[in-house]
């Protein structure tokens, strides 16, 4: 690369330009010593001017890109040194960082108003509230200072997460609204993870994935942005930027993953995503809560990933936690380290939760206070329920009884003691994915290292070991402690931070027939590969079923770790040096001076938008029976989400490999779907619907729907309700006649009528069309329309934006 020749003259002037017509500062050049000085010493001057000035929020920005500068790219940086002369490239991305990080103040200064916390004290005639409860109330626009279960809330988003391949969709419906601008540009984290892999980064649509994602970073100056592969999307926003107290949603069914650190975090679909990373904001129903306590104490070595194994083994999928948010409690907590936390919270997806939460404390507190970075620390609000709570349930699990598990294909809650499974055969090894944290590839390691030194070898029989550490910064500790080096002189093949088998869609794919122990959360049908079987166990167990590719038990391989060992080991996200970490000042949400719009005259609004409604909308059609649990993998196969880029073309694939006569009897007019327990449960994938659409599906009615998919459905634009009665289901024969009336929230089977629930807003996004058809309409005030506006505000809307013809 060319070395720049750029004076600290023309520097200056280049940098001092970018500050004016950012944030109309005009720098006090002549203060700035700039003679024979390096482009990051120039960026430590302009920082100390601008502090003179009065300019403390700038000046702490270049300052801040000073330290980018020299960090190493292993951790975020760009790896400068100030004895090595810059490169053009060099110039030009400090350059970038500068605009970007003066936009992120803009950002800031155009925020719309949360509500605020207050301390200590709350109001006397405020109800009782879970931690879930006090997020959403202290996100509520026109919040009432607190929410209720039920009720349908509009709330301002702290962060949007995509990945790159959710991103490739949520681009698409974002184009499609006219490239309206993002609320915050340092609050979008998108990561390349899922099918970018250095192998593959050459294939067409892997490197239109990846343009994508470099074009996003430069059209909104992504602050966050960190590329391919130096993180699973999950990993390093858990460790380093999520926030206790905070709200987000991400396009990925895992976002759940930062509940760890007490905030609320929610996958759903990519074009609900798009819509909360234009406006800021999108709506919930507050769901019910359920509450988990942990009592006792783990055995030594047992991790998170054991600890959810079994609350799944215990209370079993899709059943107490659908549609219901988890919150973990209980003075359990006080032996679970915030890697362990984050791997219970990201599997709570596979329990059915809309999201798992953690009442932060002592052991939270001392991991936010560890970051460098104030910003990723100092809004932090920390909340914990209150006594009198409401919870739809509650739940105990004991620590103590927590063993080393194996959950078997193709359920992750089929759970038994890996003693019960010891010696079945193995073809592949896998340590990875996002639900495998630092300290437990890190325990992986340590277990492999005794195996060494008891004489064992990996077996030299073609078999696949391969280690997948979530994050760079995750290696490079690996690295530096020679760890990795333990992984390799095992037989295994250390991979770059992606999603790799768990995903089964890049270069890494377990092959037809293969058996498999991995650590990652999931073991679909498919899941790994076409004709794979999965098997879910911690990385210790993986670790110790390696050398003779058959199910072994870890527990004598970690007996024999020296406990100074293991101490030396740890990283941050462990117990070390936390447990006597301070209590968090505990706040409460604030309570504004006037009441939100009461439920009822919400309701009201609802009624007076549906009396709008003059046509009346009958679909007919023919049931198709499905079963219980039909997960969004078998909908939208992951080996064509890639590739399909319309409705027509996911739908030739729906079913494929579960229902293969599903699409042929849809398009004979068996078109109303009718099926059982959690339809669409599994990843956040919004395709399902695209292919369910694409496929002529006009209704799915089902016992539950799993908690993103049900919101995916309204979003884009296909109907589906939820019916409880259990004489539907014994009118509702495969082949029999339907008719559904939008009109009446009723349905007809023969001479049987049933009545079934729908809101006005779902309505409103079905006959829309979905939520981009939607904004088309509403505009930037989409949410004030479909979450309870009276008519007369959404008659109002309607023509302001007919008379300025939509130029949000």
């Amino acid at each position: 690369m060319a070395v720049i020749h750029l004076s600290g003259s023309e520097l200056l002037s280049q940098w001092a330009n970018l500050l004016s017509k950012s944030r109309s500062i005009k720098l006090n050049e002549a203060d700035v010593t700039k003679d024979a000085v390096h482009p990051i010493t120039l960026l430590g001057n302009i920082s100390l001017v601008l502090s003179e000035q009065g300019a403390l929020r700038e000046s702490q920005i270049f300052s801040q890109i000073s330290e980018i500068s020299l960090t190493s790219p292993n951790h975020g940086g760009l790896g400068l040194k100030i004895d090595e002369e810059a490169t053009q490239d060099d110039i030009h991305e400090i350059s970038f960082l500068i605009s970007a990080w003066l936009e992120a103040l803009n950002s800031d200064d155009r925020k719309k108003h949360v509500g605020q916390s207050i301390q200590q004290v709350a109001p006397k005639d405020r109800p009782p509230m879970t931690v879930t409860e006090k997020i959403f109330a202290m996100h509520a626009i026109d919040s009432k200072g607190y929410v209720r279960t039920g009720e349908t809330i509009r709330v301002s988003l702290d962060w949007i997460m995509a990945s790159e391949a959710s991103w490739a969709g949520m681009e698409r419906t974002y184009d499609s609204l006219g490239n309206p601008g993002i609320f915050r540009n340092d609050r979008f984290w998108l990561a390349g993870d899922h099918v970018v892999e250095p192998r593959v980064k050459g294939v067409p649509a892997v490197q239109r994935l990846i343009e994508s994602s470099e074009k996003a970073r430069k059209v909104f100056k992504m602050t966050e942005y960190q590329g391919m592969n130096y993180t699973i999307m999950h990993t390093e926003f858990f460790r380093e930027r999520a926030q206790p107290g905070m709200l987000i949603i991400g396009s990925d069914s895992h976002t759940c993953s930062s509940g760890a650190v007490g905030c609320l975090a929610i996958g759903l679909g990519a074009a609900d995503v798009t819509m909360g990373l234009i406006t800021g904001e999108t709506w919930f129903k507050v769901p019910e809560v359920v509450k988990i306590e942990f009592i006792g104490e783990p055995s030594r070595g047992i991790g998170g990933k054991d600890v959810i194994l079994y609350v799944l083994q215990q209370l079993k999928r899709n059943t107490v936690a659908s549609d219901r948010i988890v919150e973990y409690t209980g003075a359990g907590l006080n032996y679970l380290s915030p890697d362990a936390r984050f791997a219970i919270a990201n599997m709570t997806t596979e329990l059915g939760g809309v999201t798992g939460i953690f009442t932060p404390d002592h052991i939270t507190k001392g991991f936010i206070d560890g970051r460098k970075l104030a910003r990723h620390k100092n809004a932090s609000h920390y909340f914990r329920p209150d006594e009198g709570a409401v919870y739809a349930e509650s739940h105990i699990i004991d620590l103590s009884k927590v063993e080393s598990f194996v959950a078997k294909y193709p359920n992750p809650d089929d759970v038994v003691p890996v003693t019960d499974v010891l010696g079945m055969k193995l073809d592949g090894c896998f340590i990875g994915a996002c639900t495998t944290a630092e300290e437990d590839i890190i325990l992986g390691a340590l277990v492999l290292e005794q195996g060494l030194q008891m004489g064992l070898s990996p077996l030299r029989d073609g078999k696949k070991r391969k280690v997948v550490p979530g994050s760079l910064p995750i290696l490079d500790r690996l690295q530096k402690l020679g760890l990795a080096q333990i992984y390799e002189d095992a037989g295994f093949e250390i991979g770059v931070p992606g999603c790799s088998y768990c995903v089964g869609i890049s270069a890494d794919r377990a092959s037809e027939g293969e058996v498999w122990l991995s650590s990652q959360n999931r073991n679909f049908e498919n899941r790994m590969g076409q004709g794979s079987i999965g098997n879910l166990a911690s990385a210790a167990t993986v670790a110790a079923s390696s050398f003779s590719m058959a199910v072994a038990n870890p527990q004598h391989f970690i007996d024999q770790i020296p406990a100074e060992r293991w101490e030396l080991m740890t990283g941050r996200g462990s117990l070390r040096g936390m447990s006597s970490g301070q209590e968090p000042n505990w706040v409460e949400p604030a309570s504004p001076g006037e009441a939100a719009t009461s439920e009822s005259e919400l309701k009201k609004a609802d009624e007076s938008g549906q009396q709008d409604k003059s046509e009346n909308a009958i679909i007919r059609g023919k049931i198709q029976r499905l079963g219980d649990f039909v997960d969004t993998d078998a909908l939208a196969p992951a080996q064509f989400l890639i590739s399909s880029r319309t409705n027509e073309e996911l739908g030739a694939h729906c079913l494929e490999f579960t229902n293969p006569s599903f699409r042929s009897r849809a398009k004979e007019g068996f078109n109303v779907v009718v099926a059982g327990k959690a339809f669409g449960c599994g990843s956040s994938r919004e395709q399902a619907v695209s292919a369910l659409l694409g496929c002529d599906i006009k209704c799915v009615i089902a016992e539950s729907f799993a908690f993103i998919y049900g919101r995916n459905q309204p979003s884009l634009g296909l109907l589906g309700f939820t019916m409880d009665d259990p004489a539907f289901y014994k009118a509702a024969a495969d082949g029999e006649e339907i008719s559904i009336s939008l009109e009446t929230n009723s349905l007809t089977i023969g001479d049987r009528e049933f009545s079934f629930s729908l809101s006005a807003m779902e309505r409103e996004l079905v006959e829309a069309g979905g939520i981009t058809p939607a904004f088309k309409k509403f505009g930037k005030q989409l949410f004030d329309m479909i979450c309870g506006s009276t008519k007369d505000a959404r008659r109002e809307v309607e023509v302001r934006g007919q008379a300025a013809g939509m130029q949000w």
